[in-house]
Protein backbone atom coordinates (compact mmCIF):
# COMPACT_ATOMS: atom_id res chain seq x y z
CA UNK A 1 0.00 0.00 0.00
CA UNK A 2 1.35 3.64 -1.13
CA UNK A 3 -0.82 6.03 0.61
CA UNK A 4 0.43 9.61 0.93
CA UNK A 5 -2.09 10.94 3.30
CA UNK A 6 -0.60 10.25 6.23
CA UNK A 7 2.24 12.33 5.78
CA UNK A 8 0.20 14.89 3.80
CA UNK A 9 -2.04 15.19 7.00
CA UNK A 10 0.98 15.20 8.96
CA UNK A 11 2.48 18.48 6.69
CA UNK A 12 -0.92 19.98 6.58
CA UNK A 13 -0.10 23.73 6.45
CA UNK A 14 2.45 23.07 4.10
CA UNK A 15 0.57 21.14 1.67
CA UNK A 16 -2.30 24.00 1.67
CA UNK A 17 0.90 26.47 1.49
CA UNK A 18 1.93 24.10 -1.52
CA UNK A 19 -1.51 24.70 -3.10
CA UNK A 20 -2.23 28.03 -2.38
CA UNK A 21 1.37 28.96 -4.14
CA UNK A 22 0.27 26.92 -7.55
CA UNK A 23 -2.90 29.06 -7.34
CA UNK A 24 -1.74 32.51 -6.49
CA UNK A 25 2.03 32.63 -7.88
CA UNK A 26 1.89 29.37 -10.40
CA UNK A 27 4.53 28.05 -7.90
CA UNK A 28 4.41 24.77 -9.24
CA UNK A 29 8.12 24.16 -8.61
CA UNK A 30 7.35 24.23 -4.61
CA UNK A 31 4.28 22.04 -4.91
CA UNK A 32 7.05 19.39 -6.79
CA UNK A 33 9.69 19.54 -4.43
CA UNK A 34 6.65 19.13 -1.52
CA UNK A 35 4.94 16.22 -3.51
CA UNK A 36 8.48 14.13 -4.04
CA UNK A 37 9.51 14.86 -0.67
CA UNK A 38 5.91 12.95 0.46
CA UNK A 39 7.13 10.67 -1.63
CA UNK A 40 10.06 9.36 -0.58
CA UNK A 41 9.02 9.93 2.84
CA UNK A 42 6.45 7.18 2.31
CA UNK A 43 8.73 5.29 0.43
CA UNK A 44 10.54 4.95 3.70
CA UNK A 45 7.71 4.18 6.12
CA UNK A 46 6.96 1.70 3.62
CA UNK A 47 10.17 0.03 3.34
CA UNK A 48 10.52 0.05 7.15
CA UNK A 49 6.89 -1.64 7.23
CA UNK A 50 7.62 -4.69 5.19
CA UNK A 51 11.09 -4.80 6.84
CA UNK A 52 9.41 -5.41 9.95
CA UNK A 53 6.75 -7.73 8.25
CA UNK A 54 9.64 -10.20 7.25
CA UNK A 55 10.72 -10.32 10.62
CA UNK A 56 7.57 -10.93 11.97
CA UNK A 57 7.39 -13.53 9.78
CA UNK A 58 10.79 -15.07 10.49
CA UNK A 59 10.11 -14.91 14.15
CA UNK A 60 6.84 -16.46 13.74
CA UNK A 61 8.46 -19.45 11.30
CA UNK A 62 9.83 -20.92 14.98
CA UNK A 63 6.60 -18.99 17.76
CA UNK A 64 4.29 -21.39 15.62
CA UNK A 65 6.27 -24.66 15.28
CA UNK A 66 7.22 -24.25 19.00
CA UNK A 67 3.16 -23.72 19.89
CA UNK A 68 1.91 -25.91 17.68
CA UNK A 69 4.15 -28.99 17.43
CA UNK A 70 2.72 -29.35 14.02
CA UNK A 71 3.82 -30.25 10.07
CA UNK A 72 1.22 -27.58 9.14
CA UNK A 73 2.90 -24.78 10.54
CA UNK A 74 4.34 -22.87 7.34
CA UNK A 75 1.15 -23.49 5.90
CA UNK A 76 -0.83 -22.06 9.06
CA UNK A 77 1.98 -18.97 8.77
CA UNK A 78 1.44 -18.05 5.40
CA UNK A 79 -2.54 -18.23 5.74
CA UNK A 80 -2.40 -15.60 8.80
CA UNK A 81 -0.15 -13.68 6.25
CA UNK A 82 -1.57 -13.83 3.77
CA UNK A 83 -5.39 -13.18 5.51
CA UNK A 84 -4.82 -11.75 8.99
CA UNK A 85 -8.40 -11.37 10.01
CA UNK A 86 -10.64 -14.73 9.24
CA UNK A 87 -13.41 -16.70 9.89
CA UNK A 88 -12.34 -19.49 11.81
CA UNK A 89 -14.17 -21.84 8.86
CA UNK A 90 -12.81 -20.62 5.91
CA UNK A 91 -9.03 -21.38 7.67
CA UNK A 92 -9.02 -25.03 6.83
CA UNK A 93 -9.75 -24.30 2.80
CA UNK A 94 -7.59 -21.40 2.77
CA UNK A 95 -4.58 -22.95 4.13
CA UNK A 96 -5.37 -26.96 3.04
CA UNK A 97 -5.16 -28.02 6.29
CA UNK A 98 -7.15 -30.84 7.54
CA UNK A 99 -9.84 -29.28 9.25
CA UNK A 100 -9.26 -30.78 12.62
CA UNK A 101 -6.12 -30.10 12.66
CA UNK A 102 -6.26 -26.50 11.59
CA UNK A 103 -9.21 -25.85 14.45
CA UNK A 104 -6.40 -27.40 16.88
CA UNK A 105 -3.82 -25.11 15.36
CA UNK A 106 -5.87 -22.16 15.45
CA UNK A 107 -6.91 -23.11 19.58
CA UNK A 108 -3.32 -23.04 20.42
CA UNK A 109 -2.85 -19.66 19.04
CA UNK A 110 -5.10 -18.42 20.16
CA UNK A 111 -4.57 -19.54 23.83
CA UNK A 112 -1.43 -18.25 23.66
CA UNK A 113 -2.48 -14.97 22.61
CA UNK A 114 -0.85 -14.60 18.85
CA UNK A 115 -4.77 -14.79 17.42
CA UNK A 116 -7.51 -13.04 19.20
CA UNK A 117 -10.99 -13.27 18.80
CA UNK A 118 -12.90 -10.39 17.18
CA UNK A 119 -16.24 -12.37 17.64
CA UNK A 120 -16.57 -15.54 19.19
CA UNK A 121 -18.19 -18.27 17.37
CA UNK A 122 -21.81 -18.99 18.04
CA UNK A 123 -23.85 -22.20 17.37
CA UNK A 124 -23.74 -22.08 13.16
CA UNK A 125 -21.40 -18.82 13.27
CA UNK A 126 -17.70 -19.06 12.98
CA UNK A 127 -15.53 -16.97 15.11
CA UNK A 128 -13.54 -14.05 13.56
CA UNK A 129 -9.80 -13.99 14.66
CA UNK A 130 -7.32 -11.59 14.37
CA UNK A 131 -3.31 -12.08 13.62
CA UNK A 132 -3.34 -9.13 15.68
CA UNK A 133 0.89 -8.27 15.23
CA UNK A 134 0.60 -8.21 11.52
CA UNK A 135 -2.32 -6.01 11.87
CA UNK A 136 -0.57 -3.91 14.35
CA UNK A 137 2.19 -3.17 11.53
CA UNK A 138 0.10 -2.58 9.02
CA UNK A 139 -1.85 0.07 10.86
CA UNK A 140 0.78 2.15 12.38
Amino acid sequence: MFYVSAYLEQNRSTYYDRLRGISKNGDWQGWINFFLTTIIEQAKANSEKAKEILALYERMKTDVAKLTHSQFSIQTLDALFDRPVFKTTDFPTRSRIPRASAMRILNSLKDNNILVALRSGKGRQAAILMFKELIYIVEK
